[in-house]
């Protein structure tokens, strides 16, 4: 048995020895391999045959059995790129290697984004990896640096372009002579003068293409590099073997085709110089969020001595001062003072918004009209704008589903193009113009250099990219591509009532019973994190009512509550809980149905067998409600909502904002089951919710959205997040994702058409190579060009 190679892997999930044992004997029955699983330290090692076994085997094993295995992300910055053959390669070769378990590499942002097993392998690894390929790589930089470095290289790209085309210009006019007969300068037609010209153009500016062509060739690729390589090497050289022969006086008139390696060399130059100040715009959204964020803090010390000091060194409990008009530095609790403060920045209100004691405030919002005094409860990374930030960044850097096929033909595009090529010489050279030397060359050239990889490329990423940027500014944050995709199939949107289509703050409407029943209905609430069971104690309060002791409290999930009040055991619910326990309720009954019918939840106390009192509780509807219900109606997109209220109160609030279905009378545990029906009945769906209980069927749902006001749980376990709570942006984001998707596709549509139509065009000598590189250079400028039409996105 042989063991060459040892691997350790960090296992999640865990609990106690019999996992390790059940993991540690199902990886020892695999031949060849010694398996160790500590529960303590939570690691497997493991010895192995590497000819037999990858680390991805172990992995989908540990998996299989319920676990699974810690990564590390690592982001790296990839300069050297030229079209979609770069990426894919770099993505191809990532992922094959050993400890990477998936890397996305992002053309248009010039990123990879690795998640990789500890242990494994390394971000130094992965960048060796990268260099090895013929690029440069480096771990993420700060915006700022990016910016800097993109500026510095498109400054380069400005200063090799304008050298370019001094050179060319006097080139450029001998193409006046074959085109138009004109008389020109004797000089320019010396083949010494343009031999001059044309070779530092060939072999100083245009040093980049043989160097990427190089590089990909070396390593079994072909990128367009390699294209623009072929189509100008053998203009120069043919020119140079022309030039030769009448140095030698074997002929007199040399066919020159110096002017179209110099001129094509120019023209891609201001094609790749277009581009990349067109990308460059892509990402001005995440510049704009990052430019939302303050620079300084005012810090007070305990004896009072106030201090601006930058805000990387603010720490969590670190006590600050806002004044009137300044931005609040990070998140936090006011403990002083009371304001309004404008979050439109990050909830799109335009009012701002009433604070006081204990209220919290949201780092890079605006104080507008009072001083506070708060408390930092989250900073750096973990405020709310900089997760948002990363919500938008990691968007950015996926990849939508609708791009593989794109990424598949890049990857056999350039040597389908250089057959391409070769058989349009061989054609025209046997065939259309016999013996004609010049003919076949000069259509193999058009067809080299029409064709573009980068087209194709870049017809995704750049969509997405401003896609989700534009999106995000108002309050849409999609978690990656593939939901951007799948949310434009949405045909079904279901919604949780309470907190979603519902302000979530009910107040108590009727009340019938003693005071004492309102005591222990209180008393036994208080216990309750629920906004129904706040509205009750806040009732209470408000009548001079006070409370008791409670023991021995349980929560009847879809039913209501049970505790022990002074020696009672009171039950308070819903009707169904009266019935469980045998209560007679016939003589509310008429009553109770008058209130739900107007859309409140009652509630009934009972103790001693007997019905002691009745409580109704109303949650009024958002405003943006009904209006956001007739849009999606108006979209042709099914509402519906789901949720644990009784079917008469659920049903008043439908109607009255025009919901299609209702679903009523469900368990918290019972609320993916019936996303899960919708499916099974052909609906994509989109489950939108902000609670604890939702997050199961947000996760079950094709689409899930949380709402921004809702728990970290639901917005973690959802696909796109609502700042701010506004029910109106869910039918923004279905049509931000419809937008960006037709995007996509024209994109597409043009990257393919232009290929598809150009080659033959250029096949039959009906380009001449100087048109066919300046078509082939706009043709990424075009895509990207559409691309930022979405920044213009109304929703």
């Amino acid at each position: 048995m042989s063991q060459d190679s040892k691997t350790t892997l960090a296992i999640t999930g865990m609990t106690c020895a019999a996992c390790s044992n059940r993991i540690e004997k199902r990886l020892n029955k695999m031949d060849h391999v010694d398996a160790q699983v500590n529960l303590t330290t939570e690691k497997a090692n493991i010895k192995y045959d590497s000819n037999e076994y990858k680390v991805n085997d172990f992995v989908e094993i540990v998996q299989k059995l319920g676990y699974d295995v810690a990564t590390d992300k690592a982001e790296l910055d990839i300069t050297g790129m030229t079209c979609a053959a770069c990426s894919n390669r770099i993505e191809k070769v990532l992922n094959k290697t050993p400890g990477v378990k998936q890397a996305t590499v992002n053309l248009t942002t010039e990123q990879a984004a690795i998640d990789y097993y500890p242990g494994q392998t390394d971000v130094d690894t992965l960048i060796g990896r990268i260099q090895k390929l013929g690029y440069d790589a480096e771990p993420k930089q700060t915006e700022e640096e990016q910016t800097s470095r993109k500026e510095r290289e498109l400054k380069h790209k400005r200063n090799k372009l304008i050298i370019s085309a001094i050179l060319s210009l006097p080139l450029l006019m001998t193409m006046l002579v074959h085109l138009f007969n004109m008389h020109l300068p004797d000089i320019l037609m010396n083949p010494w003068f343009q031999f001059i010209l044309a070779t530092p153009i060939q072999f100083i500016i245009g040093w980049q293409f043989y160097v990427g062509a190089y590089k990909n060739l070396r390593n079994g690729g072909a990128n367009m590099d390699v294209l623009v390589a072929l189509g100008t090497s053998a203009a120069y050289f043919y020119s140079l073997y022309e030039m030769i022969k009448w140095l030698v006086g074997t002929t007199t008139t040399p066919h020159l085709y110096f002017e179209t390696s110099a001129v094509l060399i120019t023209l891609i130059l201001f094609g790749k110089y277009l581009e990349a100040r067109a990308k460059s715009q892509t990402t001005n959204a995440l510049s704009e969020l990052l430019n939302l964020q303050a620079k300084e803090a005012r810090i007070v010390s305990d004896d009072g001595i106030q201090q601006m000091v930058p805000l990387d060194q603010v720490n969590v409990n670190d006590i600050l001062l806002i004044k009137s008009g300044e931005k609040i530095p990070v998140d936090g609790q006011i403990i002083k003072g009371e304001t309004a403060v404008d979050e439109s920045m990050l909830t799109g209100e335009s009012m701002p918004i009433d604070k006081q004691v204990d209220d919290t405030v949201i780092g890079s919002t605006i104080n507008t009209n009072g001083v506070i005094t708060i408390k930092a409860t989250k900073v750096g990374k973990d405020t709310a704008l900089s997760n948002i930030i990363k919500v938008v960044e990691d968007a950015q850097s996926s990849k939508a589903p609708i791009q593989r096929l794109a990424d598949i033909i890049s990857g056999y595009f350039v040597p389908i193009v250089i057959g391409i090529a070769v058989l349009t010489f061989l054609i025209w050279i046997v065939f259309v113009h016999p013996g004609q030397f010049e003919d076949a060359l000069v259509a193999a050239i058009s067809v080299l250099v029409i064709a573009c990889p980068c087209a194709l490329g870049l017809a995704t990423p750049t969509s997405i990219m401003v896609g989700t940027g534009r999106a995000a500014e108002h309050g849409i944050l999609f978690k990656g591509g593939e939901y951007v995709e799948r949310t434009h199939q949405v045909d079904t949107v279901v919604f949780d009532k309470t907190g979603t289509l519902t302000h979530g703050k009910p107040e108590v409407t009727y009340f019938q019973g003693a005071k004492e029943i309102l005591s222990l209905i209180a008393s036994a609430e208080s216990n309750s994190e629920h906004p129904l069971a706040t509205a009750i104690v806040g009732y209470a309060r408000e009548q001079g009512v006070g409370t008791a002791e409670v023991s021995d409290y349980r929560t009847l999930p879809g039913h209501g509550v049970q505790a022990v009040v002074e020696n009672k055991t009171l039950y308070v619910g819903n009707r169904k809980l009266m019935t469980d326990i045998g209560i007679n309720i016939s003589d509310v009954l008429s009553k109770m149905e008058a209130l739900e019918a107007k859309g409140q939840t009652v509630m009934l106390a009972a103790y001693d067998d007997e019905l002691k009192g009745m409580i109704a509780v109303a949650d009024t509807v958002k405003s943006s409600t009904k209006e956001a219900i007739q849009q999606l109606n108006d979209m042709h997109i099914h509402t519906v909502m789901l949720t644990g209220d009784n079917e008469r109160t659920a049903r008043a609030i439908a109607d009255e904002v025009g919901i299609d279905q209702v679903i009523a009378n469900v368990l918290p545990e019972d609320k993916a089951e019936h996303i899960g029906k919708l499916q099974a009945d052909d609906h994509k769906v989109a489950m939108v919710g902000d609670g604890i209980n939702d997050a199961p069927a947000l996760v079950k749902a094709d689409i899930g959205i949380a709402m921004g006001t809702g728990t970290e749980v639901a917005i973690e376990a959802a696909d796109i997040t609502i700042l701010g709570g506004d029910i109106h942006l869910v039918p923004k984001a279905i049509r931000a994702s419809d937008k960006t998707i037709r995007n996509i596709k024209q994109n597409l549509f043009w990257a393919f058409g232009y290929n598809v139509a150009g080659i033959p065009i250029a096949a039959m000598g009906l380009l001449a190579p100087w048109i066919a590189g300046a078509a082939m250079a706009l043709s990424s400028v075009s895509v990207v060009s559409n691309a930022l039409r979405l920044k213009r996105m109304k929703l």
